[in-house]
């Protein structure tokens, strides 16, 4: 007999072996462990996936809709006895078919087991997998990344603890990011003079806008001073399923962020900020004493208001304080080439500004 045959009947007898009783005998060493080896679920265990070339054919994604897509697809599994009624689950397919998503639908058989991330060559194909987020061996309800694997130790790899790590894989050092990508590992990064507290809490202490829970340090148990990429990036439904499926939000965000300049302000408009950040707070420049007039404008003057991204990264700055990075499709140097911020005193409500926008000259303006 040859060895892929042996090795097809072992893979058979193996998965045949788990059921819901029996997957509690294995360790996350087993081929199948987890939500997907749970019997009570999925009844006929590796067959429910495995059918056929069906993979090969339609991509990896379609097996996935068959239960994580539309009710009828689930009721059809369901009929065929692969699926229970008991599973509770959600169309993530529709998710995917929202304007601002990651595209599994454009790749396919581009993903390899083995394969390094972040990627190593800058010609590898850029490409996202439902597997490169999920292991679907292992996956399991309260523990969508288990199995999977992101943090270099030398030559090992360290199991993904945090959400960002999962990030991280495709977001960061890889050496085929697009054109206009960002490394989202260097901008969170606690050595930088600002970032939104993803990889640890804060450096910056006098943010005078932040809402309850919010706080710099956790003091008391419920506040919160760390935060996740998912707590901004994922579905804009939030009856929907979670996670960074797919959104009506540029971005793949939550809640809309007009990033565009000469806009009015409103709540809509940076309703993502707003979830964290008092509006009435800055707009009553509690933190900086012309925060409603960068944002709102001075219509008297003619000068049009502009958006939160013309001042502030989102993720972080290595160069200011309070996420100040400038967007420089607005924002050009002064007439002596300086495009500065300079800070003084330990809070944000003092310092001086070297640039030019909307006309005006910065040589310094000081606040």
């Amino acid at each position: 007999m040859r060895f892929s045959a042996i090795l097809f009947l072992l893979l058979v007898s193996i998965c045949a072996g788990l059921g819901s009783a029996g997957a509690a005998r294995y360790t996350s060493k087993t081929v199948l462990d987890g939500a997907h080896g749970d019997r009570q679920l999925l009844p006929k265990s590796c067959r429910a996936c495995h059918r056929g070339m069906a993979m090969a054919i339609r991509g990896e994604e379609a097996v996935c809709f068959r239960c994580h897509g539309s009710q009828s697809n689930r009721e059809q599994m369901i009929r065929s006895g692969a699926l229970t009624q008991e599973a509770r689950l959600e169309n993530i397919e529709r998710e995917f078919q929202k304007p601002y998503r990651h595209p599994v639908e454009k790749s396919r058989g581009v993903h390899h087991p083995q394969e390094r991330l972040p990627e190593e060559q800058v010609n590898a194909a850029r490409h996202v997998e439902c597997v490169d987020c999920h292991h679907p061996h292992l996956v399991d309800n309260d523990q969508p990344y288990r199995g999977l694997y992101g943090r270099r130790v030398g030559n090992l790899r360290g199991a993904i603890e945090n959400e960002y790590e999962v990030c991280y894989r495709c977001h960061a050092e890889s050496a085929n990011l697009p054109i206009g990508s960002t490394n989202k590992h260097a901008e969170f990064a606690p050595t930088n003079k600002s970032y939104h507290p993803v990889e640890a809490e804060g450096r910056n202490l006098y943010v005078i806008s932040l809402l309850s829970p919010y706080n710099e340090r956790q003091e008391k148990p419920g506040e919160i001073s760390r935060l996740t990429c998912g707590d901004c990036h994922g579905s804009d439904d939030p009856t929907g399923p979670q996670g960074p499926h797919g959104s009506n939000y540029a971005g793949l965000l939550k809640k809309n962020y007009d990033t565009s300049d000469e806009r009015p302000e409103s709540r809509f408009a940076y309703e993502l900020c707003y979830s964290c950040h008092d509006r009435t707070s800055i707009l009553s420049n509690e933190s900086f004493p012309y925060h409603a007039l960068h944002i709102q404008g001075n219509s008297a003057k003619n000068l049009p208001g502009t958006s939160c991204h013309t001042c502030h990264d989102a993720h972080g700055s290595s160069q200011y304080q309070y996420l100040i990075r400038f967007n420089e499709d607005v924002v050009a140097p002064n007439a002596d080439g300086k495009r500065e911020f300079k800070a003084t005193g330990v809070g944000s409500r003092h310092g001086s500004c070297l640039l030019n926008c909307h006309g005006v000259e910065h040589n310094p303006l000081s606040y």
